[in-house]
C-alpha cells in the first residue's frame, strides 16, 4: 500500500467520522425541539381548559347578575327574614290542615322500653298458605332426621341454617 491510499483511507474515515458527529448533533437537536413542541402543546391544552373554565365562571355570573336584576325589577323575591322561620313543632303544626274524611290513619312507631315483656317470635308461615312442620324448625330434630336418614339425599332443616332461634 502506498502513502497515497493510506492517506485518501483516513480521509474517507475522518470525513465518515466528521458526518457520524454531525447526524448525532442534528439527532438530539430535533429531540430537542420535538421535546419542545410536546411541552407547548401540553401547556396549550391546560390553557385552553383553564380559558374554558372562565369562560364558564364569566357566564355564570352573568346569568346570576341578570338572576338577581330580574328578582329586583320584575318578581320582586328577597331573601327570607328572621320572622318567617318558626320555632319549635307546635307552631309548624298550626299551618297543617286536619285530616279529610277517608285519609288513612297516620303512621306510628312502636317501641317496646321493658325487654322481659316482649312478645315472642313470630310463627314461621309457609308462603302457600300450608303450616310449617314443627321438625324444620326445632334444632333437635335435626339430629334426629340425619339419624333417620341413611339415603345419600338430605333436607337441611331452616333452624340449622339460621341458628337456634328460641335462644
Amino acid at each position: 500500500m502506498t502513502q497515497q491510499s493510506r492517506l485518501r483511507r483516513v480521509g474517507w474515515l475522518a470525513v465518515l467520522s466528521l458526518c457520524t458527529v454531525c447526524y448525532l448533533a442534528l439527532h438530539l437537536k430535533v429531540h430537542a425541539v420535538q421535546s419542545e413542541v410536546v411541552r407547548s402543546e401540553r401547556q396549550i391544552i391546560a390553557l385552553e381548559g383553564q380559558k374554558s373554565l372562565l369562560e364558564t365562571e364569566f357566564e355564570t355570573r352573568a346569568s346570576q347578575e341578570q338572576l338577581a336584576s330580574w328578582n329586583r325589577i320584575d318578581f320582586g323575591y328577597t331573601a327570607p327574614g328572621a320572622a318567617q322561620f318558626v320555632e319549635n313543632e307546635r307552631q309548624l303544626a298550626r299551618f297543617g290542615t286536619p285530616r279529610a274524611v277517608g285519609a288513612p290513619a297516620p303512621i306510628l312507631v312502636a317501641g317496646i322500653a321493658d325487654g322481659d315483656k316482649a312478645p315472642p317470635f313470630a310463627k314461621f308461615v309457609s308462603p302457600l298458605g300450608r303450616p310449617v312442620d314443627e321438625k324444620l324448625i326445632d334444632p333437635n330434630a335435626v339430629r334426629d332426621a340425619a339419624a333417620e336418614r341413611s339415603s345419600a339425599t338430605i333436607s337441611i332443616p331452616l333452624a340449622a341454617a339460621i341458628g337456634n332461634v328460641r335462644e
